[in-house]
């Protein structure tokens, strides 16, 4: 959502913030694989991620645990990605002819188709939009949370020594991980959202946020039903069938794998990939947990 990184590079740390934990990564010197991270849990209650209401319930908790977290394998640099939860960011999708070549008239432009899809004043938020010129039009991804919010997360790596110079939403940063050269499902769970991305030759074409009152327990079945009107709104538009179909957030893909490969025909794999990790990473943390922090670093 914005980018000040003092160096002007992009940072080789990212740490996501979600509400049950804070996981941090660094990326090798020669970039392409995460080298190391480490995960620490958070109590229950210490982040409530939302759009509107405080996030931070115990800034001095997190503050805490981004600076155990992080410190554990950063080395002198102190900018990082900084990986907000998708319930506290509205990702949306918009379609212009033309924009503006000047970035504020632009910006005003973006500002203004959101008024009508937000739930708070679009004055008082943060926005921050990539283009995607095609053929025929733009398509426009903007990402948009209150200000208040997005600066209890700033100050929180601030206290704790970092420079939040990025911010990414989860399942924004994620998708960095993917592979997305022919059409491709995404789907990643959390406690309280699930996040739906189809992209084709690196362009993103659809994207959901949905609520999710299971969490990861969600079944596989479940999880295909959620997903299926927007593999079948997908396939109506563009004339296109998935041909992959990348997961994260769950424990296990076994449930569903085969309802998802039925619904599609496609390949259904986990996000993170081994090759995405060197060697000395900590398997204690389990690759359906590290979409967030890989996808920001790798992509």
């Amino acid at each position: 959502m914005s980018s000040n990184s003092k160096s002007g590079a992009k940072p080789r740390l990212a740490c996501e913030i979600s509400a049950d934990r804070i996981l941090a990564a660094r990326i090798s010197e020669s970039g392409g694989r995460v080298s190391t991270c480490a995960a620490h849990e958070l109590s229950p209650g210490v982040v409530v991620p939302d759009l509107i209401e405080n996030n931070l319930r115990e800034r001095d908790a997190v503050r805490r645990v981004i600076q155990d977290t992080l410190s554990s394998i950063a080395d002198r640099g102190r900018d990082v990605i900084a990986v907000l939860p998708d319930a506290a960011v509205r990702v949306v999708l918009l379609d212009f002819e033309t924009l503006p070549t000047k970035r504020d008239e632009a910006e005003a432009v973006v500002r203004f188709r959101l008024k009508k899809s937000l739930p708070f004043d679009v004055e008082k938020a943060r926005v921050s939009y990539h283009a995607q010129p095609s053929v025929t039009n733009m398509k426009v991804v903007a990402a948009v949370a209150l200000s208040s919010v997005v600066e209890d997360y700033e100050a929180a790596f601030r206290d704790a020594g970092y420079s939040p110079g990025v911010l990414l939403p989860s399942m924004l940063a994620a998708l960095g991980a993917a592979d997305a050269q022919r059409p491709t499902l995404v789907v990643k769970v959390d406690a309280r959202t699930t996040s739906i991305a189809i992209l084709d030759q690196e362009q993103l074409l659809l994207f959901r946020t949905l609520e999710n009152t299971r969490g990861v327990t969600i079944t596989g079945e479940q999880l295909a039903e959620e997903v299926y009107p927007s593999v079948v709104f997908f396939q109506d538009t563009y004339h296109l069938n998935i041909e992959q179909i990348f997961i994260s957030g769950l424990p296990q893909l076994g449930g569903a794998a085969p309802v998802l490969r039925a619904q599609t025909g496609a390949e259904v794999r986990e996000l993170v990939s081994a090759a995405q990790l060197g060697s000395s990473v900590d398997d204690s943390i389990p690759l359906w947990r590290m979409a967030g922090v890989v996808g920001a670093l790798v992509s």
